[in-house]
């Protein structure tokens, strides 16, 4: 047997953010409170190609000279959540756009899945998110989908908090979840759907990390928007520090 060839930046600690986040964290994380990080990792065309890294085999794998996505047999969104208490892994993958919907659909599915079960009687929700992609600070689509898919819908208060763009480091699911799926399919052609859902779902660490794989075939539109008279009906309550990071949504009164 013989391995065979497969193939960010920080700011200062002072920031306002900083200092915020770790009291969130504290609220959250008592009784009522579950305590989540997502993220999307990067995309992946599925079919004969390689995937960088090394695995053991007596054989290389045979795989295409070049990445055509003409060749692929679809392109892979993986969306990861990683609940920090219980150090479980859930990822969605989807073949759509990375979009805001397709975001919050993996974080209810979760929920709907395994949090209510793990965490019976939670009321209250603390993401951490990274600041940009489908689930950005910025982004009102996401609110929106927060609001009536997490809020109303589900009858959770959902306080979000956002890391600065180029404070991806930071973000736990990098270094719990992501990281360690990486090097489990490293050098291993992700060659079907199946495939690359068996080797996430296979991701074991030391420190006893489970992951679960599930695959959504929903096609979600891109380019949506949200309008000013829209965004006022959200019952979304932004934090004296750093508000534009960081905010509550709550169940609107109507569906309360």
């Amino acid at each position: 047997m013989r391995q065979r060839g497969g193939g960010i930046e920080s700011s200062g600690s002072g920031h306002p953010v900083w200092l915020h986040r770790p009291a969130q964290s504290g609220v959250r994380l008592g009784g009522r409170a579950r305590h989540q990080r997502g993220d999307t990792k990067k995309k992946d065309l599925i079919g004969d190609f390689k995937n960088a890294g090394q695995a053991w085999g007596t054989q290389a794998e045979r795989v295409n000279v070049h990445d055509f996505p003409s060749d692929a047999d679809g392109r892979a969104v993986p969306y990861g959540i990683y609940d920090v208490a219980k150090n479980r892994g859930w990822v969605m993958v989807g073949q759509p756009a990375d979009t805001p919907e397709f975001a919050v659909e993996a974080i209810v599915s979760w929920w709907e899945w395994e949090g209510h079960e793990s965490y019976p009687g939670a009321k209250w929700l603390l993401i951490l998110a990274d600041g940009g992609g489908s689930n950005g600070a910025r982004s009102r689509v996401f609110k929106q989908q927060m609001q009536e898919q997490l809020a109303d819908r589900l009858g959770l208060e959902v306080t979000v908090c956002h890391y600065p763009r180029g404070c991806s480091k930071y973000n736990l699911i990098e270094h719990r979840l992501f990281s360690f799926i990486s090097l489990n399919w490293a050098g291993k052609p992700l060659r079907s759907f199946e495939a690359m859902l068996g080797l996430i779902r296979a991701t074991r660490t030391r420190a006893g990390l489970k992951v679960k794989a599930v695959l959504n075939e929903n096609v979600y539109a891109k380019g949506r928007r949200v309008s000013d008279a829209e965004m006022k009906t959200l019952n979304l309550q932004r934090h004296k520090v750093c508000p534009e990071w960081n905010y509550t949504i709550r169940p609107r009164l109507a569906n309360a």
